[in-house]
């Protein structure tokens, strides 16, 4: 089998503030659990715009309120997302008139509908109805161009993991990556906790000695937390799902896990859900849940997800198109529904990883182009925000 072009182009929206996105999305971002309901009830039926189920919005206190209106921020501002309207019900912690003006700042058009102040939900959803249709008009109006590839941010994620993902598909990806990067990129490496007796082995890839240190600081922090809780994971077993798969410690789950990230060297260590500026290679420190992982990344300005998996599943993003590659070849026809590409192949000795990495590459570029994956034509509107604090 021959080699595969490499693509240098994508066709992309660009944006007003620089970045370009990959879908046209015209978002209904409820500022709290109470509107969510009704943010979905204005979106159902209108083609070209997606509502996100936010169930917080209240009762966050200290830093856990600052990064669940970090969260909320990025979401709206992400470069796939053409334009906002924001519904909140008007007594909830996260002001519906100050997220949207935040957003506002990358000169996205944002509207604002309060419950409260449009007397009830009946007439929410009616107003709210006929402002996303005024959108979802203006943003049809927009166009792709041809963009080059450097100005594409990819995060990674795996889960539901077996013993073959740190052989064949994370590996994959991680080729898939080292061409983005070396194409002038930038990617994504999230899940601290998988990191967990791989810490190391990221710290020496760090680019200088403060992002060696601060990798070896988040991993502690997750280990302290988990101590907290009377709980000490290092050495222990992962998840009942990944057991099932063939993997026995978080040790041997770590090591696979941190192939997603290619070779190159760490510029960077973020926050969750912070904006994404570095070139290259950076980590995200991010749970294990995949759904708050991706929703981090997405955040922090990633437009396209991809997520390895040996068990299969159906994991999506409201606003990013989510890739997934299978690790073996029965999870690939056991889910087919819900996987893009088999990475089993390789296992089986009919491709390398090399080939597979360029296959996850062709295929990243074809749906930054347009080419919708499986979990959106599932239709996987999936969000959630990691937490640190109690809910007061």
């Amino acid at each position: 089998m021959g080699r595969m072009r490499i693509e240098e182009e994508f066709m992309g929206y660009p944006r007003a503030d620089g970045t370009v996105g990959v879908r046209n999305h015209v978002l209904v971002l409820p500022s709290v659990i109470c509107s969510s309901h009704t943010s979905r009830r204005i979106a159902q039926g209108i083609k070209g715009a997606v509502a996100l189920y936010n169930e917080h919005g209240c009762g966050h206190i200290g830093k856990d309120y600052h990064r669940t209106l970090r969260t909320m921020i990025g979401m709206g501002t992400n470069p796939n997302v053409h334009s906002v309207l924001v519904v909140g019900l008007g007594c909830e912690q996260v002001i519906p008139y100050e997220l949207a003006d935040e957003i506002r700042k990358t000169g996205k058009r944002v509207e604002v509908l309060v419950m409260q102040d449009e007397h009830g939900v009946r007439n929410t959803i009616k107003k709210g109805r006929q402002v996303l249709r005024s959108l979802v008009e203006e943003a049809s109006k927009s166009e792709r161009i041809p963009i080059s590839v450097d100005r594409l941010i990819i995060g990674t994620e795996c889960g539901g993991s077996d013993a073959m993902s740190g052989v064949s598909a994370n590996p994959a990806m991680g080729k898939a990556v080292d061409l983005i990067v070396g194409k002038g990129g930038r990617a994504i490496l999230s899940e601290t906790p998988e990191f967990i007796g791989a810490e190391h082995v990221l710290a020496r890839r760090g680019a200088d000695v403060e992002v060696g240190s601060e990798t070896l600081r988040i991993v502690k922090a997750v280990e302290d937390l988990a101590k907290s809780a009377g709980e000490d994971i290092r050495g222990a077993q992962p998840s009942p799902g990944n057991m099932s798969g063939g993997l026995t410690t978080i040790e041997e789950k770590s090591l696979g896990c941190i192939h997603k990230g290619g070779t190159s060297a760490v510029n960077h260590v973020y926050d969750y859900a912070e904006s994404v500026r570095c070139a290259g290679l950076s980590i995200m420190d991010t749970t294990g849940d995949d759904i708050r992982s991706i929703s981090g990344m997405v955040a922090g300005g990633a437009q396209i997800i991809l997520f390895s998996t040996g068990r299969g599943t159906p994991a999506g993003c409201a606003i990013a198109p989510v890739i997934k590659i299978s690790s073996n070849t029965r999870a690939y026809l056991n889910m087919k529904d819900c996987i893009d590409i088999n990475a089993g192949t390789i296992i089986e000795g009919a491709e390398t990883t090399g080939m597979v990495g360029e296959r996850i590459y062709g295929l990243l570029v074809k749906v930054a182009s347009g080419r919708r994956t499986k979990a959106e034509i599932l239709g996987q509107n999936d969000f959630a925000i990691d937490r640190i604090l109690p809910t007061i």
